[in-house]
C-alpha cells in the first residue's frame, strides 16, 4: 500500500486496485492560530475530482473529529448546526504587527505653559491679596511613564502617567499628576490623548471688590486666608471719628459684609487659604519623531479647569526599553 499517493491519477489507480468507486483524500495543517482541513473525493471510474473543499477552523485540536464532520456534511449539502460551526470557525481578526508589540517607554518631559482665566488672575494678583504675583506663564519639568496595550500596523492605544512640577523658575512649586489615554496613528506617530489631572491648590471663601468700596478696585478679600476681610474690617472701621455710625456711646459694633452688599459666596484660589485637591481635564495633540530606538514626543496641550486653565507645549525623549508581542501564538 502506497503512503505518499496524493495526486489524482495515483488515487484513481489506487481506487481501481481496491475495487472501489470513490477515494477520499485530505490533509490537516496547523497554520499559526488556525487549523486548515482540505478534503477531496476522487471519482475512480472517470479519473476526476468528484468533490473538494478547504475550510479554516479555530485552533482547537481536540475538536478535529467535529471539524471533519462539518467539512464532509458541507461537501454533500447536508445541514450543519450553526452553533457548532460558530464555535469552531476561525475568526479572521485584525492583523497585529510584532514590530509594534507591547512597548514600555518612559522618559523626561519639559515644557512651557501659559495660564488663562482664573489661573491668569491668580498669577497676577499681589501676594498681599493671596495671589502668586508672578508672570502668568510657567516652565514645566516632569517624567512620563507610557505603556501600549493595543498595537496594529496603523494604530496603537496607550496609557500615559505623567508627574509634573511647574513654576520652579519663579519660586513656585506646583505639582500635578495626570493619567491619560492616548491613540497613535500611522508610522508617522501622530497622536492625541485625554484624561484627568490632579494637583494641589489653596482656596478660601471670598469676593472681589469690583467697585472699589474698600480701596483699590478688584481687590480680593477672603474670609479665612490672605487679605482677611474681618481683619481689614476691624482695622479700618474701628475709628469713631471717621466712622461714627459703628459706635454707640463709645462701644464699637463691627460692620458685616452684608452691610456693603457683598457676601462670601464663592471659592477663589488664595495662597493663604486651605489646601485642597484640585482636578482638571487635559487634551493633548502631537507627534512622536523617531531616531532609531530614540523617540522624541512633541505635544501641545490644554488643561481645563473651572473658569480657567493652562495651554502649552511639551517636549521629551524616551528610549524603547522593553517590547513583547501582544499577540502570542499558540502552538499545536
Amino acid at each position: 500500500l502506497e503512503t505518499d499517493c496524493l495526486s489524482k491519477t495515483c488515487l484513481a489507480r489506487l481506487g481501481t486496485e481496491l475495487g472501489v468507486n470513490y477515494v477520499i483524500s485530505g490533509s490537516y495543517d496547523a497554520l499559526g492560530n488556525k487549523i486548515v482541513i482540505s478534503l477531496k473525493i476522487i471519482d475512480v471510474a472517470n479519473n476526476s475530482i468528484f468533490k473538494s473543499t478547504v475550510r479554516e477552523f479555530d485552533n482547537q485540536e481536540v475538536e478535529l473529529q467535529r471539524m471533519t464532520e462539518i467539512v464532509l456534511k458541507e461537501m454533500h449539502g447536508i445541514e450543519v448546526k450553526k452553533e457548532l460551526v460558530d464555535r469552531l470557525k476561525f475568526n479572521n481578526e485584525v492583523i497585529s504587527s510584532n514590530n509594534v508589540g507591547k512597548i514600555n517607554n518612559s522618559g523626561p518631559r519639559i515644557g512651557y505653559a501659559a495660564m488663562t482665566g482664573s489661573f491668569y488672575e491668580f498669577a497676577n494678583r499681589p501676594e498681599a491679596q493671596g495671589g502668586l504675583d508672578i508672570f502668568p506663564a510657567v516652565s514645566m519639568i516632569g517624567y512620563q511613564i507610557e505603556g501600549q496595550y493595543v498595537g496594529t500596523e496603523n494604530f496603537s492605544a496607550l496609557v500615559e502617567g505623567i508627574i509634573n512640577f511647574s513654576g520652579l523658575e519663579q519660586g513656585q512649586f506646583i505639582p500635578t499628576i495626570s493619567l491619560l489615554n492616548g491613540f497613535r496613528f500611522g508610522k508617522s506617530g501622530w497622536e492625541f490623548a485625554f484624561g484627568p489631572g490632579f494637583g494641589l491648590t489653596k482656596e478660601s471663601n471670598g469676593f472681589f471688590d469690583r467697585d472699589g468700596i474698600f480701596g483699590d478696585k478688584d481687590t480680593y478679600f477672603s474670609s479665612n486666608g490672605s487679605n482677611n476681610w474681618y481683619e481689614f474690617r476691624d482695622r479700618e472701621y474701628n475709628d469713631e471719628a471717621a466712622y461714627p455710625q459703628y459706635f454707640d456711646n463709645g462701644v464699637y459694633t463691627a460692620p458685616e459684609i452684608e452691610d456693603f452688599g457683598h457676601d462670601f459666596d464663592g471659592k477663589e484660589m488664595d495662597k493663604g487659604g486651605k489646601t485642597k485637591i484640585s482636578t482638571q481635564f487635559i487634551f493633548a495633540f502631537g507627534r512622536t519623531f523617531k531616531a532609531g530606538a530614540l523617540n522624541i514626543p512633541v505635544n501641545i496641550f490644554y488643561s481645563s479647569k473651572k473658569d480657567g486653565g493652562t495651554a502649552g507645549i511639551s517636549v521629551g525623549f524616551n528610549v524603547m526599553k522593553s517590547k513583547k508581542s501582544i499577540n502570542p501564538r499558540r502552538a499545536i
